[in-house]
């Protein structure tokens, strides 16, 4: 006996068939997920994320409108829409730009292939230049004297370093200490370095709009604000406690160790180990050091700082590194 739904079923499969799928519809799948993840994170890492959550209960208001024919709810929604797109972008002008400086700054080659041709031996700075910061904020949280240190990276500082004192000097901590020594005429402001020098003083940064710790000042605002615009590592040192922080891509690590803030400085240096430099090599992994370089802490302003890299040995430290 024949069962009807059995001729159906079989009428249905023979009448699948797979789809031609081209090389360029997967390389646009990749893509278009690419972007989605970028994006889905960005608004969890901005105000866009709040901003979501009434996004999405203004659109519940609207679709229960709907299903009861409130005409003049949806009236209201029809001529507001437009101009709440154009509110929109205006709110999260700062959270856009930033994005877009972002976009600017990836290395799509070298995020893709896995590889930084740029690291030489001695990286972005020396191993002394290394040392010298560490002993300088140090000696500066020792005494309790504040600072503010910027250590350019591969976006240009250009401007702060004209809103400041141009100078043209290799990083010693001496000659930080009496930069940032009280009632000197260089204190105020950051120092900005680049490579092995210092190249101004008392440069004014952007302050963060982001909430931080309300027992933190200025400084340490103005610390995270100029990570934010740009991949700059700033060290603080705080002038009410003495106690060491540092700020990288918008995140604050506070409270952090003579230990913890060499590893970061490590990394940033992006400099070729000991086997890669015998051997030749110019191939590394992309990124700030071999490893994850920072973890941030989301919900809060400041955290535990990061284990430092492994396979990095620490620089000798003169006395009081470890207090």
């Amino acid at each position: 006996m024949n069962i009807p739904w059995t001729f159906s079923l079989s009428d249905f499969i023979s009448r699948l068939r797979i789809p031609d799928v081209r090389w360029t519809d997967i390389v646009e799948v990749l893509i278009i997920s690419y972007l989605t993840y970028h994006i889905l994170l960005w608004i969890k890492n901005t105000r866009a994320w709040q901003l979501m959550k009434g996004i999405a209960v203004i659109i519940a208001l609207a679709l229960l409108a709907a299903i009861f024919n409130m005409t003049t709810i949806l009236w209201i929604f029809q001529h507001v829409a437009g101009i709440a797109v154009t509110a929109l972008v205006i709110i999260l002008q700062p959270e856009l730009r930033n994005a877009m400086e972002e976009l600017g700054r990836r290395n799509f080659l070298s995020s893709i292939l896995r590889m930084d041709y740029t690291k030489t031996e001695e990286g972005r700075f020396s191993d002394r230049t290394v040392n010298e910061l560490v002993r300088a904020c140090i000696e500066m949280g020792r005494v309790k004297t504040g600072a503010l240190i910027v250590i350019e990276q591969t976006t240009p500082l250009l401007e702060y370093v004209r809103s400041g004192i141009e100078i043209d000097a290799i990083v010693s901590s001496q000659l930080l200490i009496n930069i940032f020594e009280k009632n000197t005429p260089l204190h105020d402001g950051a120092v900005i370095v680049r490579g092995n020098r210092i190249v101004s003083a008392t440069s004014y940064l952007p302050i963060t709009s982001s909430q931080l710790d309300k027992n933190l000042g200025t400084r340490h605002r103005a610390g995270v604000g100029i990570s934010e615009e740009t991949d700059a590592l700033t060290l603080i040192v705080s002038e009410e406690t003495g106690q060491l922080s540092y700020s990288y891509k918008g995140n604050l690590w506070s409270n952090v160790t003579p230990e913890q803030l060499r590893g970061a400085l490590v990394r940033l240096q992006n400099k070729l180990s000991e086997e890669e430099a015998k051997g030749g090599s110019r191939s590394r992994i992309s990124g700030i050091g071999k490893y994850a370089p920072w973890r941030p802490k989301q919900g809060g302003s400041s955290g535990e700082a990061p284990e430092k890299e492994k396979n990095v040995p620490d620089a000798e430290t003169e006395g009081g590194a470890h207090d």
